[in-house]
């Protein structure tokens, strides 16, 4: 197939990173992108002087408005926006037969729209960025024959590398400053011990639940709960798992500092009258931080997803692991994570319009997006998985 024609919804850090992707394909033929911020459309248009962007300055939430490439017709729409315009476009794909594809965790609404999208033939296919995204797919290429599954951990990180990691906070923004205090207050569960263990918003960074965890490359780096495990081990029937977990990681410092801030009230979502003004402590930090937290032209992120499993194979006890490791790219500027999140989406949609995913409803890359395909996507671009244990396949 030469003749795609996709929609991008959102024309901000990741949604650039997916039409440059997007628009170096030989096989895409025309990339649409929505997004109600004229400014960014046009920054997005003086850096891609690309017959074949369309640019289309409206609330992707408003089906309507996206008549003209509706009309194209688009083949995979990529929704990489806020939740509730996610799930309008994801609804408005679904009745049009196009199939959709973004990087976040599914929505509650998407298991009744699955089976919509079943009906028409195509597939909504959440979880396709960094972190969820590769980390399922690295999974199950090192869960795909074991026999008993007795560890599974999976580590994500975008941090600043060492020499951009300036004191006080070590750490710098490649996501939504927003997106990232909405998880420091969402609750986590892992297996400790062959138990379920539920972790509140206000214990994760409680030394209880944070631990030192080195990576080769980098060192020591923290680690705290992000996200339930248990969702996929239920997924996949694993049974008898001691322990698993999701990770965030950190520089060293990042969970005393958090952790006195969320006992200080600053993650809290409720306003407090401040000389009669209306104001959450969480959006004030957002406002305060978000400015000082950008990354220079000359600094690069690191984006990171580890995977660990250990288990029985033949009867025998076996230990993998799984790691991509990525830094910005100076030459086009797109931070690390813009690249493991906008590309992967970006390739993930690709290998749904081409016919290489062919199932349909509601999918994920633990069980629905074939590695080898979607790493040879990627490999150009030098996003590239290194395994322990376990020759690449």
């Amino acid at each position: 197939m030469s003749d795609i024609s996709v929609l991008v919804a959102g024309a901000g850090l990741q949604g650039t990173a997916a039409v440059h992707f997007l628009l170096a394909r030989a096989e895409v033929a025309r990339v649409w992108v929505a997004d109600p911020r004229a400014d960014a459309l046009d920054a997005l248009q003086r850096r891609y002087a690309s017959p074949k962007l369309r640019a289309l300055p409206v609330d992707a939430a408003d089906a309507a408005a996206l008549a003209p490439a509706w009309e194209d017709p688009v083949t995979v729409v990529i929704g990489l926006a806020p939740p509730a315009v996610r799930l309008a476009l994801a609804r408005a794909a679904v009745a049009r037969g196009v199939h959709y594809v973004d990087a976040s965790y599914p929505l509650p609404e998407f298991t009744a729209l699955g089976r919509e999208a079943a009906a028409q033939g195509v597939a909504l296919l959440p979880e396709s960025g960094l972190d969820p995204g590769l980390d399922l797919v690295l999974s199950r290429v090192l869960l795909a024959d074991l026999e008993q599954v007795r560890l599974w951990r999976v580590f994500g990180a975008g941090i600043p590398e060492p020499a951009a990691a300036t004191p006080p906070l070590r750490y710098k923004i490649s996501w939504t400053f927003a997106g990232v205090l909405s998880a420091y207050r969402r609750p986590a569960r892992v297996v400790q011990h062959g138990h379920e263990v539920a972790i509140p918003p206000e214990e994760l960074f409680t030394e209880a639940h944070c631990f030192r965890y080195a990576v080769p490359e980098l060192g020591e780096l923290e680690a705290y709960p992000n996200g339930d495990v248990t969702r996929y081990l239920t997924r996949l029937g694993l049974q008898g798992v001691c322990t698993a977990g999701r990770y965030s990681l950190r520089w060293p410092g990042h969970c005393a500092l958090w952790r006195a801030w969320g006992q200080l009230g600053f993650l809290d979502t409720q306003p407090i009258t401040v000389d009669g003004a209306a104001v959450s402590p969480a959006r004030f930090l957002q406002a305060l931080l978000e400015p000082q937290l950008r990354y220079a032209r000359h600094e690069r992120d690191i984006a990171l997803v580890r995977v660990e499993v250990e288990g029985d194979l033949n009867g025998q006890p076996v230990r993998r692991a799984a790691q991509i490791l990525d830094y910005r790219d100076l030459d086009t500027g797109l931070l690390a994570m813009q690249r493991t999140v906008g590309f992967t989406a970006a390739a993930s949609a690709l290998l749904l319009a081409t016919g290489q995913i062919r199932d349909r409803g509601l999918l994920s890359p633990l069980e629905h997006v074939p590695p080898g395909p979607l790493f040879a996507a990627l490999a150009p671009h030098g996003i590239t998985p290194t395994w322990e244990g376990l020759a690449a396949g």
